[in-house]
């Protein structure tokens, strides 16, 4: 049986680019599919180069995201990250650690793939958005992107 999901979480996720297309109905469903947690400041989320097995969604609070020990970007509230790892089983590309306590939504593997099942748009979006990363990669690196 589905556990209750907060307004403010679904109101979060709703701001999440990859879910902004999806019903109420829709967002419980994911919101009832992962963990919910608290990472303190400094916890790192994800190491490069290791094995990913889970993808976040940052509902509170905010992480910094650095490739090659160069910084790339913070990821806020409604901000997703370690969706690729899931998606092709390769190494984590990038170090992410928290930056003050960061509340967050925690998919893995097995989850991640029922997220990708509950709405088409979602899998649509993922391709718009990791297109966009790629490019957006590619520009930082000043190497032609696709």
């Amino acid at each position: 049986m589905p556990r209750g999901v907060s307004k403010s979480v679904l109101e979060t996720l709703q701001c999440v680019p990859l879910l902004a297309r999806c019903s109420q109905k829709e967002l419980r469903q994911i919101a009832n599919l992962g963990v919910h947690m608290s990472a303190p400041d400094g916890m790192v989320l994800t190491t490069e180069g290791e094995a990913g097995h889970e993808m976040f969604v940052i509902l509170k609070g905010k992480a910094r995201c650095v490739v090659n020990g160069a910084f790339v970007t913070d990821f806020g509230a409604g901000d997703f990250l370690g969706e690729m790892a899931l998606l092709d089983r390769g190494p984590r590309r990038a170090t992410v650690t928290a930056e003050g306590p960061v509340d967050l939504l925690v998919l893995d593997d097995r989850e991640f793939d029922r997220l990708l099942d509950v709405s088409p748009a979602i899998s649509k979006k993922l391709l718009f958005t990791l297109a966009e990363r790629y490019r957006e990669n590619g520009r930082a690196r000043g190497q032609a992107a696709g």
